[in-house]
């Protein structure tokens, strides 16, 4: 009777006090819709790749982000802190801001002057380094982190910067991102001097080269070109599967769960390029089922699954292509921004005449349309006015793309690019947003760090792009759709219908691991996919009441 009590205990509850799980594992990758899973799954055929979530895992369908700027840094930071936008601050990948001297230059959501790149090949020009120190709240790792004394190790890997730092958070031990380039790893003096011997000894494997050959791609960009690729999956996950051995994750000393964060960023290197519906993103997804089977055999075989807890997800979803809308009949638009951004210019410069160098409109970089605050400072414009006269203007330009037409047309015709909604910066700021669904989304995607700038959504499957592939931003459910899926001890397997979000992970963990959520968070704890833990009690439990899953 003894021997039950404490095989109940110990296999129920959780707690990253006493390492239990010795590992938590938050698994995105980029650019997967919601539909990806199910839609292909027939096609998965190893045990503990993505039917470690379909088949032994708790698969929620009905997964949608709950704001209105769908891209990778935002998505990352959601994940991580369990809060939008407007609790993380981190809106876009890139943004512009005023420089040391004055001038305005851009910079990217990670960028950070005060370090230096580690690891970078010899001959790289820009050595700026990076940290999270844009991300306004704090992480599921940084609360793992303080809660444990700083004893749990914590850290983030993805081809990206972005993904690997923003998802991990503050107070990790590392964070890792590759070379463009080589392919080859390196990270920011933010956290070392220097890599470690395990990642040094990795980036001079040969196994870049080796994914290289096996992706047939041997000369050009290792992120562009053989990021497109299934063997590129590989090469993150084993580059993740060393850290662990080198780190001994899931081994902790102390005696406290250890985390890292993984961001797979082939499918969104392909996704941009092909689109969501070319066969190669489903060979790519397929494919993939493979090197996860390999890496999850991995974690069994060094940590064992029964001590891992896993949650995956993606950062956005996407749209359909131009090229797969046309053969499907399915309306929809790419267009270039400049055909909207460059009569907008010239709008403003007739209403105000320059008074200083430079250009009104600074980028459209969806879903913001970014504004040069000092060249209507310089004008002696207002905020207000800037965005309220700029909101105006493209609305009369989009009003200008109509439907011409005799009745004679014998095909399907491509609809005019149109705008569905505009809010300023100050209306966002503000809150002067309506009481609606689209209102909600737009106001959970301020930030301060935008600017002067306008908000804007466009039709369904329309927008700004350049290149034959796609891309995602939007308000709309196709950019926000993304799998949820959660794997270990502590979940009830099954298929779960009912929408809930990203920012459910971090609330969800952090209750079973017994520690604070992060500072921001919104989400809700996910106990329909929980097992029930049972009396808080040291009384014999009745067995008959115990479910055979938890004996």
């Amino acid at each position: 009777m003894i021997a039950l009590v404490l095989g109940y205990s110990s296999t129920v509850f959780a707690d990253a006090y006493d390492a239990k799980p010795k590992l938590v594992v938050v698994l995105v990758f980029d650019q997967f819709r919601g539909d990806y899973l199910d839609r292909y799954r027939a096609d998965f055929k190893t045990k503990n790749g993505w039917n470690l979530f379909l088949k032994q895992g708790s698969h929620f369908v009905d997964c949608y982000y709950d704001y209105a700027n769908l891209v990778t840094a935002a998505g990352h930071s959601t994940i991580g802190t369990g809060a939008y936008t407007d609790g993380h601050g981190i809106p876009l990948n890139e943004w512009y801001e005023p420089g040391p001297d004055g001038s305005i230059r851009q910079v990217s959501s990670v960028a950070d002057d005060r370090y230096r790149l580690v690891g970078a090949p010899p001959g790289t020009k820009d050595l700026t380094g990076a940290s999270a120190h844009r991300e306004m709240a704090t992480t599921l790792g940084d609360e793992l982190v303080v809660a444990t004394n700083g004893r749990a190790r914590v850290y983030g890997v993805s081809m990206k910067d972005r993904a690997a730092i923003l998802t991990s958070g503050h107070a990790t031990r590392g964070a890792f991102w590759i070379d463009h380039d080589t392919g080859m790893w390196q990270t920011s003096t933010y956290w070392m001097k220097e890599l470690p011997k395990w990642a040094r000894e990795f980036n001079a494997s040969g196994r870049a080269e080796e994914v290289r050959k096996e992706s047939g791609l041997a000369q050009g960009s290792f992120y562009e070109l053989v990021g497109r690729s299934a063997a590129s999956v590989s090469y993150q996950l084993d580059f993740a599967k060393t850290l662990i051995v080198g780190e001994k994750l899931g081994q902790n000393p102390d005696n406290v769960t250890d985390m890292i964060t993984i961001s797979i960023s082939s499918t969104d290197i392909n996704g941009h390029a092909h689109g969501p519906d070319d066969p190669s993103q489903r060979d790519l997804i397929v494919q993939s089922d493979v090197s996860l089977n390999a890496f999850f055999t991995f974690l069994d075989q060094t940590v064992g699954l029964k001590n891992v807890m896993v949650a995956m997800t993606g950062d956005h979803g996407v749209a359909i292509s131009q090229t797969a809308a046309d053969a499907m009949a399915m309306p929809a638009l790419d267009f270039p921004p400049e055909q909207f951004t460059k009569p907008l210019e010239a709008m403003l410069e007739a209403k105000y005449p320059a008074k200083a160098n430079g250009f009104y409109v600074l980028q459209m970089d969806n879903p913001y349309l970014l504004l040069n605050k000092q060249m209507f400072e310089a004008a002696g414009v207002s905020e207000e006015e800037a965005e309220n006269n700029a909101k105006v203007m493209v609305e009369q330009i989009f009003a200008g793309f109509t439907h011409v037409g005799d009745g004679t047309a014998e095909s399907r015709q491509k609809e005019p690019a149109i705008v569905t909604h505009i809010y300023t910066s100050k209306q966002m700021r503000e809150g002067a947003l309506p009481d609606t669904q689209y209102g909600r989304l737009v106001a959970h995607s301020y930030s301060p760090y935008v600017g002067w700038a306008l908000h804007i959504n466009f039709g369904p499957y329309q927008f700004p792009w350049h290149g034959s592939g796609t891309t995602h931003f939007s308000a709309n459910s196709y950019d926000r759709h993304v799998p949820l899926d959660f794997f270990g001890a502590a979940f009830i397997p099954g298929t779960y219908h009912g929408v809930v979000a990203p920012v459910d992970i971090a609330s969800t963990f952090a209750s079973i691991l017994r520690i604070n959520r992060p500072s921001a968070a919104v989400g809700r704890v996910l106990t329909e996919a929980m097992r029930n833990e049972g009396p808080a009690s040291t009384s014999v439990p009745d067995a008959k009441a115990v479910p055979a899953s938890e004996r």
